[in-house]
């Protein structure tokens, strides 16, 4: 597709902004060179992952270091990093694919995209043009590891409270770090970390540190509830003599480094999640395709098939989110990059623009993986309790990711934070649509019935924004400079945002799948309308949680009124709906986009 046809809305845009289809990208937009990637990366896992994973879960010594240096040699490894320095040069949508097609990897997944993501990135985007040049060809075949060092013992979401130092030797040759970080993963074989202290106590600073630097020693590794196979060491510096060149970025600039790769990382980890979510489908449709109970099949089950089918339309939405977004970052990248922007900044750009999205897909796409191995258990049974069928050890793995990269609740608060920054910088515009939807309160409502092709999911998307607008709106002008110490308000809004965000996507792609005719068009209505049903009670539920928070009298009955108006929707039989796409997964016995 022409890349131009798929022009990105600005970050955030997609609450005032009118949707369309033919300018959405899908998954069924996927061109075959990266379709035999995904197969590629798939294979891997299949062939050489997955029939080791018992002695991944061990740590048996070189065995991940090994798969690391395998996927290294088919160029998954490098495959979005630039050729000029050892890689292929993939677009940032092929590298979403390969980071979702390996999510199924239990630790090795967490391994690699440890690598390829936040050990590698920092040096590749903020490294002197000498920095990149040494390590990011070895990065990139994987003949050099790569590590992140962030979070110490008392700074995990404060990362800017961290605690180690690093002093500049007299003679201007060294910085001499002292600290501790903690839950550094690939910190067991690692030989090249991206660490963060602070110069003189409060300059917050990023350097490059080798394995073998005089002063870096490591702790054990810490025995974890999942991703057992995933090295995770706490690094200890003392007098770590650190050469000057190696720091990298501009000195106090650390937290440029920090939370602009975290935009990336947070894009990434859906993916992974999403690639996850996928594998636990699969097994848990062959379990409940062959389980019998009463001498049937337990997937016959209505209850069964509830559960398949709501995993379906999570993963459904969690996709339709993931590559949307992703397409978005890698048109602003190319359009960064024609304005005659250096490569360091095109990507970085790209994903700071749309770094709201990458926030919400974080959290989307890991709840979605909770539910789908929660139920995937469930359905087990007794036998999902047990270490012999692997969808105990997807469970284990898939709690992490919720605190991975910034914790859930944390991605929730700053998906309103960074909305509201930008519309006090001019950057969007909320406060105008705001005030046309109370406008609009005050007038009579359009009873009129559209009867055209998706009309009715489209007023009910705009609705939801219009309830999101109504409620945030409201907040910002009662509440003022003090809205950031209402966090409960906050997470309500950032609930009511995602939801909309995920229905909004899943219809795009829906109606795109209906005007192109594709076989399972039907069915991806299906999920849409059950999960636009379900989606307008949670909307409701926030919406009116929020506003009991902060209005009262006539401001909150008129207000209470909105969100019931904005919520309103057409009975619709949810469970039939559900027992169609179950019907389906039970004749693929998989998850059939």
């Amino acid at each position: 597709m022409d890349a131009k046809t798929l022009t990105a809305m600005q970050g955030g845009g997609f609450l005032i902004q009118s949707p369309d289809p033919a300018n959405t990208f899908t998954p069924e937009d996927f061109t075959e060179e990266q379709k035999m990637i995904e197969q590629t990366c798939r294979d891997f896992l299949d062939k050489e992952v997955l029939p080791h994973i018992l002695d991944i879960d061990k740590q048996k010594d070189g065995l991940m270091v090994s798969l690391l240096d395998k996927s290294g040699e088919l160029g998954l490894l490098g495959a979005s990093f630039p050729e000029a320095y050892g890689g292929l040069g993939e677009d940032f949508v092929t590298a979403t694919l390969i980071n979702e097609a390996l999510g199924g990897g239990h630790s090795f997944a967490v391994a690699m995209a440890a690598h390829t993501g936040i050990g590698s990135l920092p040096i590749l985007y903020f490294g002197t043009e000498e920095q990149k040049q040494k390590y990011m060809p070895k990065l990139a075949t994987g003949e050099w590891k790569g590590a992140y060092a962030l979070t110490e013992p008392n700074s995990g979401s404060d990362a800017l409270g961290a605690k180690t130092t690093a002093t500049l030797t007299e003679d201007g040759k060294h910085y001499l770090l002292n600290g501790q970080k903690i839950w550094i993963t690939n910190a067991g074989f690692a030989d090249v970390f991206t660490v963060f202290a602070k110069i003189d106590g409060d300059k917050f600073s990023a350097f490059i540190v080798e394995r073998d630097t005089p002063g870096l020693s490591f702790g054990e590794e810490e025995h974890k509830m999942g991703i057992k196979g995933s090295s995770t060491r706490q690094l200890f510096f003392e007098n770590c003599k650190v050469p000057a060149e190696n720091l990298l970025g501009e000195i106090s600039r650390g937290h440029v480094i920090a939370f602009n790769i975290l935009n990336i990382g947070r894009l990434k980890l859906c993916a992974a999640a999403l690639g996850g979510a996928k594998r636990a489908m699969d097994l848990t449709l062959h379990y409940a395709t062959t389980r019998e109970q009463f001498k049937t099949p337990i997937a016959q089950f209505g209850a069964i098939q509830h559960k398949l089918a709501e995993m379906a339309i999570r993963v459904f939405a969690s996709e339709s989110s993931l590559y949307r977004t992703a397409k978005w970052i890698d048109d602003k990248e190319k359009q960064l990059h024609d304005e005659g922007k250096p490569g360091s900044e095109t990507l970085l750009g790209a994903a700071e623009e749309f770094a709201i999205e990458c926030a919400m897909l974080k959290v989307l796409g890991s709840e979605a993986l909770d539910y789908v191995v929660d139920e995937g258990v469930q359905i087990h049974g007794g036998n999902g309790f047990s270490d012999e069928y692997n969808i105990s050890r997807a469970y284990r793995d898939s709690r992490i990711n919720r605190i991975f990269e910034g914790t859930n609740e944390i991605n929730r608060l700053l998906t309103l934070d960074m909305y509201l920054k930008r519309a006090m910088k001019g950057r969007i515009d909320l406060m105008g649509p705001a005030m046309g939807v109370q406008k609009e309160l005050m007038s009579i409502p359009d009873f009129g019935d559209d009867d055209t092709p998706f009309a009715a999911e489209l007023k009910a998307i705009a609705n939801f924004k219009k309830a999101i607008l109504m409620c945030a709106g409201a907040a910002v002008q009662k509440l003022m400079m003090t809205l950031d110490k209402e966090q409960e308000l906050l997470m309500y809004l950032a609930d009511m945002l995602i939801d909309t965000f995920q229905t909004e996507n899943m219809l795009l792609r829906a109606m795109k799948m209906q005007q192109n005719g594709h076989a399972s068009a039907d069915l991806a209505m299906d999920m849409v309308r059950v999960f636009i049903n379900d989606a307008a009670d949670r909307i409701n539920h926030a919406g009116k949680n929020a506003i009991n928070s902060f209005a009262d009298g006539d401001e909150q009955r008129m207000m209470l009124m909105g969100v019931k108006r904005f919520t309103k929707l057409a009975s619709f039989n949810s469970k039939e709906a559900r027992r169609r796409i179950a019907a389906k997964l039970i004749d693929e016995k998989r998850y059939f986009f």
